[in-house]
């Protein structure tokens, strides 16, 4: 089965960047359309991010402009690049995949565990 392991989350200053990775492996089928999500405490899971088989992309309205998504087919790997990071952004963002496109909705089959981003103004 699809395994899905985040890394590149932190502790960063109002302002600040950090680049998230989502390494995946396993796969038995594909290609597989992509998704960042972020849940806050006491808040429910959000979408941030997709990315779809042919690169087209869905951005949240709060992250427009500041955040950007990528891959690296070759490596397997999915990138979310976020910039001018605010107190708001903080949460845990899961790494998320599935055979068709389920955004907005966090009904993706296969998750990762979550990589921690915390902003401090």
């Amino acid at each position: 089965q699809v395994q899905l392991v985040e890394s590149g989350g932190g502790a960063v200053q109002a302002g600040g960047s950090l680049r998230l990775s989502c390494a995946a492996s396993g796969y038995d089928t594909g290609p597989y359309c992509m998704a960042w999500f972020r849940q806050a405490p006491g808040k429910e899971r959000e979408g941030v991010v997709t990315i779809d088989t042919d690169g087209s992309t869905s951005y949240a309205d709060s992250v427009k402009g500041r955040f950007t998504i990528s891959q690296d087919k070759a490596k397997n790997s999915l990138y979310l690049e976020m910039d001018r990071l605010q107190p708001e952004d903080t949460g845990m963002y899961y790494c998320a995949a599935d055979s068709q496109i389920r955004w907005p909705l966090p009904s993706y089959k296969f998750w990762g565990q979550g990589t921690q981003v915390t902003v401090s103004s």
